[in-house]
């Protein structure tokens, strides 16, 4: 049996960097997190380090930015999401070197971001902004870290519970993701996702139709949820999906497929679940999300967002495409490996 992770049962904490004292509360959300998650010893304190020196940068140098600060998706550890809206880094190694500033400062923001965190990403383009990932693991996690898969859940504003989840779970070369959408807001609609997760960790070896009639008989006594199941077997990919999550493949080329679940409600009225099979083409990454992102952003996506790793393009869709009247999420993968 593969491993069930369970990507961001909690919603992440959402900070808007528009303001200096932004910064303070990134770092002070970095550290409450890390000690939840049972970081050992400094590391609380280093993930405070790599929220602040993140947040410090968008606050000093670019525009309309925010943190994701979150569990990391597949270990105990904590995952720091930046992004903003540019104007991007025209020399991003320079700016990555400790000493380098261009606003007088000490310069050692985001080169000891670099040293601190387990895992850094950073990608950047000059007028389209920039995005980096700091993922913070115990030293025993660290593959874990370096996992190429990604999962941001955000509630719809002035929302408290977040009724988007997902996971992931490897078997062996198999890798089975999910995305959930409980019907509606609030702590009902979470309920009937975390339902629907712990059916889905459950089955999830199993064929897809059988992993949606399995949620289907879970979801009986909420309000039921839309789901998509996206299963990942070298450049092979297989959907199956019940109501309006949709599951796209990208490559650096462009979009590949497009595809929406079948009309229904998993818990209520599904028909029988139907699984439509997809070729990945070479380093292509696969993408779920749920109707809290606007679905247009797939008809003409610049080469820098289809050219993201997983963790980047989370934030990029989510930072960009997000509609805060509703819960959001977005869930990217790529084929599983044994060593990454």
């Amino acid at each position: 049996m593969g491993q069930p992770v369970t990507l961001a049962v909690t919603p992440p904490a959402h900070v808007r960097i528009d303001h200096y004292s932004a910064v303070h509360v990134a770092a002070a959300a970095a550290r409450a997190l890390g000690a939840q998650c049972g970081l050992p010893g400094a590391m609380p304190d280093q993930a405070a380090v790599l929220a602040s020196e993140l947040a410090s940068n968008i606050d000093k140098h670019a525009k309309d930015g925010a943190l994701y600060i979150q569990p990391l998706p597949l270990s105990g550890g904590v995952e720091i999401l930046a992004a903003d809206r540019g104007p991007g880094m025209p020399e991003l190694e320079r700016c990555l070197a400790d000493g380098y500033t261009t606003v007088g400062t000490l310069g050692a923001g985001l080169g000891a971001v670099r040293r601190i965190a387990t895992c850094f990403s950073i990608r950047t383009q000059v007028g389209a902004g920039t995005y980096a990932s700091a993922r913070l693991v115990r030293p025993e996690q660290a593959d874990a870290a370096r996992q190429s898969a990604a999962l941001l859940c955000l509630p719809a504003d002035l929302e408290e519970h977040c009724g988007d989840a997902g996971a992931v779970v490897d078997t062996g070369c198999i890798r089975t993701a999910a995305v959930i959408d409980g019907l509606g807001h609030g702590s009902e609609a979470a309920e009937a996702a975390q339902s629907a997760l712990r059916s889905f960790r459950t089955a999830a070896a199993h064929p897809l139709p059988d992993v949606l009639n399995a949620m289907h008989r879970a979801l009986r006594h909420t309000r039921g949820a839309a789901v998509g199941l996206l299963r990942l077997e070298g450049a092979q990919a297989r959907y199956c999906g019940i109501g309006n999550v949709r599951a796209v493949a990208l490559s650096h080329e462009g979009v590949h497929h497009r595809l929406t679940g079948q009309p229904g409600v998993v818990g209520w009225r599904m028909p029988t679940p139907k699984t439509h099979s997809i070729a990945l083409p070479a380093g292509a990454t696969a993408l779920l999300h749920s109707d809290g992102i606007d679905a247009r952003w797939t008809q003409d996506p610049s080469l820098f967002v289809l050219r993201l790793p997983p963790e980047l393009l989370t934030a990029s869709v989510m930072h960009h495409h997000r509609n805060a009247r509703d819960d959001a999420a977005v869930l990217a993968v790529r084929p599983h490996q044994r060593h990454l």
